[in-house]
């Protein structure tokens, strides 16, 4: 099992990054490879979702069924090479047929080796109102997410959150999440990247969910991810623009440098001629 850290801690490591003037870098791994070579290129946190598993496939990041007990399968995974960096669960909140106890599904995570939580999968991608207004009213809706934060953070456990509106990022703060994420779309770049917004507008709207939670709670840190920001040189415009104090990467840890590396390796391999012409 890899060190287990709580709340407090977690919390006084990502203090201490921003401290040392650096930004906090969440690293989504879904293989235990990625999650040990984030942790020795000094990720601050691993982040396990179930739709890693899709990045792994070749193809876009996409949800897939049975989320949660992916997730569980996946933090044991890492839990075999991370040693001394906190695992953080994506859990799916509203996954059919829902986990009753909320508080259950969040300690089973815990007893895999996470030491904290997100909301992901989430349903805060679907966009019309209706629909999301539908889900609520019915118990499976954002309001749902929002409710396994408030109960994780009862439990004393650290918790993240993405926010995809500054409605999304109010009852986030007001749950009492430690580190919100406002996500702004899939990620582009690579070889299946998503079509992405500017920069421009992409920090903007970064920026109003950080500001509607603030007005809610000071004290929360943030971080952003998706959209445009794919690379190192794309963050700096999200620090520059924001008030993000560091990036949660999935897409821009795990697919995007595997596609290159692997690529640009077999190449290399390919223009070694050496190989004598048959007579």
């Amino acid at each position: 099992m890899p060190q287990k850290f709580i709340r407090m801690q977690i919390l006084e490591r990502l203090n201490q990054t921003l401290q040392d003037q650096k930004p906090i870098i969440a690293a989504g791994a879904s293989a235990g490879i990625i999650a040990k070579a984030a942790e020795r290129g000094g990720a601050d946190l691993i982040m396990v979702y179930s739709s890693g598993k899709t990045r792994l496939m070749g193809k876009q990041t996409s949800f897939v069924k049975n989320a949660n007990a992916v997730t569980m399968e996946m933090i044991a995974e890492m839990a075999e090479v991370v040693e001394h960096t906190p695992i953080v669960a994506g859990l799916e909140a509203t996954e059919p047929p829902p986990e009753r106890d909320l508080s259950r599904l969040i300690q089973r995570a815990l007893d895999c080796g996470a030491s904290g939580i997100t909301n992901f999968p989430t349903i805060g991608f679907m966009r019309d109102p209706e629909w999301r207004k539908e889900k609520d009213e019915e118990g499976l809706g954002f309001k749902r997410e929002v409710e396994m934060i408030r109960l994780a953070h009862e439990m004393d456990i650290f918790t993240m959150a993405y926010v995809f509106y500054p409605k999304d990022a109010r009852a986030m703060a007001k749950a009492g999440v430690d580190c919100l994420v406002p996500h702004v779309g899939g990620t582009a770049g690579g070889e299946v990247g998503y079509d992405a917004m500017p920069h421009r507008e992409a920090a903007a709207r970064i920026q109003q969910m950080i500001d509607a939670a603030k007005k809610v709670r000071q004290g929360i840190i943030f971080l952003g991810h998706g959209g445009p920001f794919a690379s190192p040189q794309d963050t700096a415009y999200l620090y520059e623009h924001t008030e993000a104090k560091g990036f949660v990467g999935a897409s821009s840890i795990e697919r995007i440098p595997l596609e290159r590396a692997v690529k640009l390796t077999v190449l290399e391999f390919k223009n070694i001629n050496t190989i004598k012409p048959p007579h």
